[in-house]
């Protein structure tokens, strides 16, 4: 659970959002003022849904790159409870939306673009320093947000990218299949002991206690990552939404987005 614990802080907040919206008080009003807000609290929505489709970038570990069968399985999971999972297009569609043509052509080659996006942030609030619009304490203030916002998404690119030591997940699965195997011959003396209709009795027990370690190892496996697009996955377009809704209403717009439904009884 620690691992699901330090994901939530980065998609989970809009410090940065709500402390935009005071720069500068009633010092610099106009149009300018408010395009500059708009600018830096639209890249900040664009950084989150960028964030979120790097993390779904499937690492050659995981399930949807394993063999046939589980890749099948596990692809049908994600078209299934997905909501733009499989083929992703709604982060495409929203840096468009929130970036403008020009940066967005300069972004979109980046390697990694939710970091560029906070070093673009970053530069933006100099400039801003440097013309006065801001102050020392308030640009401090946005430059060390910036820095926990890049803290917590190395956070959650080490849970991707570097997963349990292979040797414990590959040898749980092998003790647990040598217990399995084993285990009949334990129920069965057990049980003979009540009689000959005991020895049939230690079947359903047997395959009960062999489903119960089985399922437990499979929970363990699935957890190891949480952002692999699957329903028990921790919803980060969900998160992206609600983020994305409460600072542009901060912003005083009117036509903003629903929030995301669960699909098939998924939160995605």
């Amino acid at each position: 659970m620690g691992r699901y614990r330090q994901q939530q802080p980065i998609l989970g907040q809009c410090g940065e959002g709500i402390y935009l919206r005071s720069i500068c008080g009633d010092q610099y009003p106009g149009e300018e003022l408010h395009s500059l807000r708009t600018k830096l609290i639209y890249r900040h929505i664009a950084w989150l849904y960028t964030l979120r489709s790097q993390l779904l970038i499937p690492a050659p570990w995981e399930h949807i790159n394993q063999n046939a069968h589980i890749a099948r399985t596990t692809e049908k999971r994600m078209k299934y409870y997905g909501l733009g999972l499989l083929d992703d297009e709604v982060t495409k569609d929203q840096l468009e939306n929130f970036l403008d043509e020009a940066e967005y052509a300069r972004m979109i080659k980046y390697k990694n673009t939710a970091t560029q996006l906070i070093d673009q942030q970053s530069q933006d609030l100099v400039q801003l320093r440097g013309r006065g619009i801001i102050e020392d304490f308030r640009h401090m203030e946005l430059q060390k947000i910036l820095q926990d916002f890049y803290e917590h998404q190395g956070k959650c690119e080490r849970i991707k990218k570097f997963p349990l030591p292979r040797q414990y997940g590959s040898m749980s699965a092998v003790f647990v299949g040598i217990f399995i195997f084993l285990l009949p011959f334990g129920m069965v003396s057990e049980f003979h002991e009540l009689g000959d209709w005991g020895t049939w009795i230690s079947i359903p027990f047997t395959v009960l206690v062999s489903w119960v370690f089985l399922m437990m190892e499979l929970v363990g496996d699935y957890s190891e990552n949480p952002f692999e697009g699957l329903g028990n996955d921790i919803p980060m377009l969900s998160l992206c939404r609600t983020i994305e809704i409460d600072l542009r209403e901060m912003l005083g717009e009117t036509e903003i987005p629903p929030a995301i439904e669960p699909v098939n009884g998924v939160l995605m």
